[in-house]
C-alpha cells in the first residue's frame, strides 16, 4: 500500500480473481458458557490436523465503518486497529504457536485492519486474497465473493492448515455464523468448498 499505518508490515500483494455464486447462511445463536467451552476444545482439535482452515474476523478497529474519504491504498483514511486489537492478534498468533500449529499459508483481506492483524500473527508471509475484501457497501457482490472463496478451498489442499483474515460479512456468508472481533472460526472445507464448522477460538 502506497501509505501505511505506523504498525503496518509489508504484505505479498498477490492478487486472484473472482467470479461464481453461492447462497449466504443465516447467522446462529450464540453458545452458552458451557457449550462454548466445549466448542473451543473441539475447535483446537480440529485446527491440529491437516486441512483445517481458521477464518479470522480481524481483531478490534473501534467504530462501525469507514470513512466516507476512505480509499483502499491509504490507511490513514480506514478504520484500524487500536492497541487492544493489536494484542489480540498477537496473543491469537501466540497461542496457536503454543500449540504447535503450523500454518501453511495466511490469506487477508486487503483492509488495512486485517492485513495488520494478519501480519501480527506472525504466523508466515500475509498474502492479499481480493474475495476475502469488505463488500458491507456493495452487497449484491457478496455471493459472487463467497462462491471465489469457495472455490478456492474446494481445491485446497488436505495436508495444508490455511488461516484467512477477513471481516464480518464474509465469515457469514461462509459459515451462517456471527463473530466477534479477533474470533477464529476453525472448519474443515468438503469437495465444493463448503466449510463444516468445528469450532471456534477466542478472541483474546
Amino acid at each position: 500500500m502506497d501509505k501505511k499505518s505506523p504498525h503496518h508490515q509489508p504484505i505479498n500483494r498477490r492478487r486472484f480473481a473472482r467470479g461464481g455464486f453461492a447462497l449466504l447462511g443465516l447467522p446462529l445463536l450464540p453458545l452458552g458458557p458451557a457449550a462454548a467451552a466445549l466448542d473451543n476444545e473441539a475447535a483446537w482439535e480440529a485446527l491440529a490436523k491437516p486441512g483445517a482452515v481458521a477464518l479470522m474476523r480481524h481483531a478490534l478497529a473501534p467504530g462501525t465503518s469507514d470513512p466516507h474519504e476512505f480509499t483502499l491504498d491509504d490507511c490513514s483514511t480506514q478504520r484500524l486497529l487500536n492497541e487492544r486489537g493489536r494484542e489480540q492478534a498477537r496473543a491469537t498468533g501466540a497461542a496457536l504457536r503454543a500449540q504447535g500449529i503450523e500454518v501453511s499459508r495466511v490469506l487477508s483481506s486487503a483492509w488495512c485492519r486485517c492485513t495488520e492483524t494478519a501480519a501480527h500473527l506472525k504466523l508466515g508471509p500475509v498474502e492479499v486474497f481480493e474475495p476475502l475484501n469488505l463488500f458491507f457497501r456493495e452487497r449484491e457482490r457478496g455471493p459472487e465473493q463467497t462462491r471465489t472463496v469457495q472455490d478456492f478451498l474446494a481445491h485446497w489442499p488436505k495436508t495444508g492448515i490455511l488461516v484467512m483474515v477477513t471481516h464480518q460479512v464474509n465469515i457469514r456468508g461462509l459459515t451462517g455464523r456471527s463473530t466477534a472481533s479477533g474470533e477464529v472460526i476453525v472448519a474443515r472445507p468438503d469437495g465444493t468448498g463448503t466449510l463444516e464448522v468445528l469450532g471456534t477460538i477466542g478472541p483474546f
